[in-house]
This record gives structure tokens, C-alpha cells and sequence, in this order.
């Protein structure tokens, strides 16, 4: 056990040998931190936190009370190989979020980005990878091996299919059932998730060019209305535009997938 002298641990906590608390922690009542737990720098558990598993933690995130972070996959196939999950920076973990280490079948790691937001009751599964500024709205669940690419907002009680991969700053609308590929910039709704559009609301935000955000608009009329095959149309798109965010689009659909694309409607 490594307890840094600059850490406050409460007198109720429980933390167990081979743990690493760092420089500035602080685990309030009730936490227990397990053996195989790392919190970096600044790390703040409120009361009543389960940390389990070889978890990582990274500096400066905050965890609410009740959260059960790093515990085994929910996954029957798991036999109780040694696998993690890796938890960036800055991020919220709010009350009751559940997420779990990986799967040897998916790599061995769960992995968070930076500045996330993961609101009250939300779920991260096994081998699923997150990137940087998402937010999980509550209640919301992310399945196994998911990739949920930067920007990304998920709605409240929202379900993402195992192997569901969503583009870089796409939304999906509360209480949607996401069983496809969502494309960068996409805007899915619908008790069974349909692209509905894209997230122009979150591409002015980022302030976004006004002649990419024409571009964007003419590609996905493109993708819904053009001759051919889905990937076909995508092909074709990426020959005749010079724009970055529909190139992303493009890259994103001709990548590999284990799902099929959500295709305009």
C-alpha cells in the first residue's frame, strides 16, 4: 500500500495493500480502494465509492457517491483473466456509474478519455473505449466493446448496442436504442435509433465554418439520396470534397466495423 502523505483518507475508508493513493487524493468515508487500484494525482472519491480491480484512475477526477468503478465484466464468457480499466483525466463520474475492467476476447482494457462527463446511473461495459469531452446522460448504457469517439453526447436512458461504433461529435436523443454505426456528426433519435440528420447545434458550438457545415449538409444528402451501395456513396464522396469534416465522415464509414450503419432516413 502507497499512501501519499499529502492524501486525506478517511478514517472509515478501507484501502488495501498494494493500492496507490497519490499526492492530493481524497477518499472520503465508507470508499474502499482494492489492492490493485491506482489514483493518480488529485483524485477525489466521495463517500461510500467501490474502487476494485487493476483499475487506473486519472488526476484530478472526481467520483460520486455510490459508483462501483472497476469491477469484473458483466460478460459470461469472462473466466477471471487479469485485465483493467483505464480511466483519463478531469473526468466526472457521478452517483451509482457502474464501469467495468475488459475481456481478454476484447483486448483486456476499458479505457476513458479526458473531460467526460458521465452523469447519475450510467453503465460503461467491458473493452468499450471512450474518448475525450463525452457526455453519458443518466441512466444511459454503453455495452461492450462500443467506441465512442470524442464530442459525443448520449442522451438519458439510452441503450448502445455491443460493437456500436458513434463518430466524432454526434448526439443521440434520450431514449434511443442505438444499434448501428452512427457517422461523425450524426443526430440519431427514436425509440429504435434512426439518423435523423446532423448535430448542427453541437458543430456551431465548436464554432465550426460555416462552409464546412454547407459541406456536411450536401454530403449527407449525398449519403441518403445518392445511386448505390451506403459505402458506395461514401466512396464517391470522399473523391469530390476537400472538406476535413466530411473526409472524417468518409474514413469513418470505410473503416472496419462489426455493425452496420445507421443510414439516413
Amino acid at each position: 500500500m502507497a499512501i501519499s502523505p499529502n492524501a486525506r483518507v478517511h478514517s472509515s475508508a478501507v484501502i488495501e495493500d498494494g493500492a496507490t493513493v497519490s499526492n492530493g487524493c481524497i477518499v472520503g468515508p465508507f470508499c474502499v480502494v482494492g489492492a490493485g487500484v491506482v489514483l493518480r494525482e488529485d483524485v477525489v472519491l466521495k463517500s461510500h465509492v467501490v474502487v476494485s480491480g487493476n483499475t487506473e484512475i486519472g488526476a484530478q477526477t472526481e467520483v460520486f457517491s455510490f459508483s462501483v468503478i472497476g469491477e469484473v465484466p458483466q460478460d459470461l464468457k469472462f473466466t477471471g483473466e487479469e485485465t483493467r480499466l483505464v480511466i483519463g483525466e478531469r473526468n466526472r463520474i457521478r452517483e451509482h456509474v457502474t464501469m467495468n475492467t475488459g475481456t481478454q476476447g476484447g483486448g483486456g482494457v476499458t479505457r476513458i478519455g479526458n473531460d467526460n462527463l458521465f452523469m447519475a446511473g450510467c453503465h460503461i461495459a467491458h473493452d468499450a473505449l471512450i474518448g475525450d469531452r463525452v457526455i453519458v446522460v443518466n441512466s444511459a448504457a454503453v455495452a461492450g466493446h462500443c467506441v465512442i469517439e470524442d464530442d459525443v453526447i448520449i442522451g438519458g436512458l439510452c441503450g448502445i448496442h455491443q460493437w456500436v461504433r458513434i463518430g466524432r461529435g454526434a448526439i443521440i436523443g434520450a431514449v434511443s436504442m442505438v444499434t448501428n454505426d452512427v457517422i461523425p456528426y450524426g443526430l440519431v433519435q427514436g425509440p429504435r435509433g434512426e439518423l435523423d440528420g446532423l448535430n448542427l447545434v453541437g458543430l456551431k458550438r465548436r464554432g465550426v465554418a460555416r462552409s464546412d457545415i454547407t459541406a456536411l449538409r450536401a454530403a449527407f444528402q449525398m449519403l441518403a439520396q445518392g445511386e448505390g451501395a451506403f459505402q458506395e456513396r461514401a466512396k464517391r464522396l470522399g473523391d469530390e470534397t476537400d472538406s476535413q469534416y466530411v473526409q472524417e465522415i468518409v474514413s469513418f464509414v470505410l473503416g472496419d466495423t462489426e455493425r452496420s450503419f445507421l443510414t439516413p432516413r
